[in-house]
């Protein structure tokens, strides 16, 4: 088949021009960022050809230099970047630039706020790196041959970024990847040394690989003067994390972040440490500002990039760091992992397992110290990434205590729904004889603020955690005890405050509880088939009734969690607690017609289950039982 047979012009998918369109008409703050990603593409293939070589290392092709090269034309108003690194074959071509990023794109125009510079720095964040070429070019180029295949085999694609792009095969000599960026007249000044070695300097001085430009003084002679070109490096070139901490700037760090998590606003904390001895690897790890769109995929592409002795080996190696981690993003270089490596060999790798131990405790510390120091900024952590770190506790049974220590809630101890004390701070604020570490779970913030359940401990200034995230039930299956002290749920089980209460109190408490025994078992009978047990309580003040979940059964947060994974959970019914003291509960008992009994208590039983967040099994029910009740007071 001929060159010419081979070229064919396809459309864009329909998300594909809604992207090319906005960074065409809409993004012009930060304009500069194209070539961030465009360089940042071109470090990504000189990687990935390294990893490849280790097993082909003729797929270097006699040319194991790798580097980015920029040049530029001002009177034709050109840039060009150049990469010898993997390349693209024609399928792949079709793939990665036909295609905006495919599970990305909806999401990240989704996440478009209106605000310029907000929009155009989310470009790379979702994988669309590539398509930032257009806010300054009116016409892209790609030139490009994967290693390995033959110089016939080369690729040419073409596109204004409208509605189709043009595709063909051609000759190239060299392996790697070469962008034509044909600039709009109104952005020729991006045609410029130090305009564009600004930039690089800016974003890419981290880049492992040389990036080269024409020396200063070829770039300011004419053709006729500069008939050879020669080239220097103008970045570090040089693996952030392979030197000394002493010698990095802040500014390095945060522009190190942005090349390898695509975000655009800077991380949180850091932490870089190099581990000699036994084990010999240096971690570089990061804390994001904000949680990415898939945070809560768990089986999306998670991990640190893995390097060993230098050489890149993959970008998602998440055999370094748990789960409940996952937001971890950075580098770890290894010395002590075989070349060779593959996902198998890492998961069955003993000297792997001693780095994730290492590296948890290090993000873990990490944390830590930005929680004791940053109070404001753990406070933005917890707020972007708290419910995927109390996953920990279920998952991580060594750092249990740990990062126990690292969780924040809101309590009783201020009247706010905010998320701000710590168990260390509950601890030390808990009664001389408070033997336990209570706490309280409902469907949100201010039904955990108003339930029922806290009466007795307000009455008595006992501090009380409030837990509404949809993880917290869950989480205190397994947290349970922190510093020596143990976990109670106020809405499990039978009220028991220890130490807490007196004698007196106890036997006052047994002697109402045999005085309305037969009120609890007339109760039970009109409830039998919805409750499991009636019951007096000590628990209210103010309430007349509450329900109360036995101490083995499943709690209300984990049923809706179970139904609305389609599954079915466990039959199991509340216990329905009333208070003597309150004048219902006083009346009830006088009440001798058992139909207007039967319809107060099953309107007492539903205004609990309300207070609890439960759904009503029979909504319609209780509105027409209340009305004829209202009904009655107003004759």
């Amino acid at each position: 088949m001929t060159t010419e047979a081979r070229k064919e012009t396809r459309g864009f998918e329909t998300e594909a021009k809604q992207l090319l369109h906005l960074m065409i008409h809409s993004l012009y703050s930060n304009k500069e960022v194209f070539l961030r990603e465009l360089i940042s593409n071109a470090s990504d293939a000189a990687d990935k050809l390294r990893f490849e070589a280790l097993s082909k290392p003729e797929l270097y092709e006699s040319d194991s230099n790798l580097k980015v090269q920029i040049d530029f034309d001002k009177d034709a108003g050109t840039v060009t970047i150049s990469d010898n690194g993997i390349g693209m074959t024609r399928e792949e071509v079709i793939s990665n630039l036909g295609t905006i990023a495919k599970s990305g794109t909806a999401q990240f125009l989704a996440n478009l706020s209106g605000d310029q510079k907000k929009d155009s720095q989310l470009i790379g964040q979702f994988g669309v790196g590539f398509y930032s070429a257009f806010i300054v070019a009116s016409e892209v180029e790609v030139l490009t041959r994967r290693a390995g295949t033959t110089p016939a085999e080369a690729v040419h694609w073409t596109s204004k970024g409208e509605a189709d792009y043009t595709i063909e095969s051609v000759e190239k000599k060299d392996r790697g990847t070469t962008i034509i960026l044909h600039l709009r007249a109104e952005e020729t000044d991006f045609a410029d040394y130090y305009r564009l070695k600004n930039i690089v300097k800016k974003y890419a001085d981290h880049i492992s690989i040389p990036v080269l430009m024409p020396k200063q003084s070829h770039a300011e002679k004419s053709d006729d003067e500069a008939s050879v070109t020669e080239y220097e490096s103008i970045n570090a070139a040089q693996a952030l994390w392979t030197r000394s901490r002493s010698e990095i700037k802040e500014e390095e760090y945060v522009e190190f972040y942005k090349h390898i998590s695509h975000d655009y606003e800077k991380p949180l904390s850091w932490s870089h440490n190099r581990v000699e001895g036994k084990l010999e690897y240096t971690g570089l790890l990061y804390v994001p500002a904000r949680a990415p769109y898939d945070l809560w995929n768990r089986d999306g592409a998670r991990g640190l990039k893995l390097y060993v002795q230098r050489v890149f080996i993959m970008d998602d190696a998440e055999q370094f760091m748990p789960l409940y981690l996952r937001f971890i993003k950075g580098v770890v270089d290894s010395n002590d992992i075989s070349l060779n490596v593959s996902r198998e060999i890492l998961q069955k790798d003993p000297v792997v397992d001693s780095m994730r131990s290492a590296l948890t405790k290090k993000a873990l510390e990490m944390l830590a110290k930005l929680k004791k120091d940053e109070s404001e900024k753990y406070a933005k952590f917890w707020t972007e990434f708290g419910q995927v770190l109390k996953e920990g506790p279920g998952e991580d049974f060594a750092n249990k205590e740990k990062v126990a220590g690292l969780m924040l809630f809101a309590s009783t101890h201020e009247n706010t729904t905010d998320q701000n004390q710590s168990l260390t701070d509950y601890v030390a604020r808990m009664k001389p004889d408070q033997e336990k570490i209570y706490y309280v779970i409902a469907e949100s913030a201010n039904a955990a603020r108003n339930s029922p359940h806290l009466e007795i401990f307000r009455k008595k200034g006992i501090e009380v955690l409030l837990l509404s995230d949809r993880i917290d039930e869950w989480l205190m299956s397994h947290l349970h005890d922190f510093d020596g002290k143990q976990f109670q749920d106020i809405a499990r089980g039978s009220l028991d405050l220890g130490k807490l209460e007196d004698e007196t109190e106890k036997e006052k408490h047994e002697e109402t509880e045999k005085k309305f025994e037969p009120l609890s078992a007339r109760i039970k009978e009109h409830l039998s088939a919805a409750v499991k047990e009636v019951r007096v309580t000590h628990r209210l003040t103010d309430s007349p009734a509450c329900l109360v979940i036995d101490e083995d059964d499943m709690g209300a947060q984990m049923r809706r969690i179970m139904e609305a994974a389609g599954q079915t959970p466990p039959e199991s019914k509340p216990i329905f607690e009333i208070n003597p003291e309150h004048p219902l509960i006083a009346k009830l008992d006088q009440e001798k017609d058992e139909d207007r009994f039967g319809d107060l208590i099953s309107v007492l039983f539903d205004q609990a289950s309300l207070a609890e967040g439960r759904q009503l099994e029979d909504p319609g029910n209780f509105t027409r039982r209340l009305n004829k009740l209202l009904l009655e007071l107003c004759d």
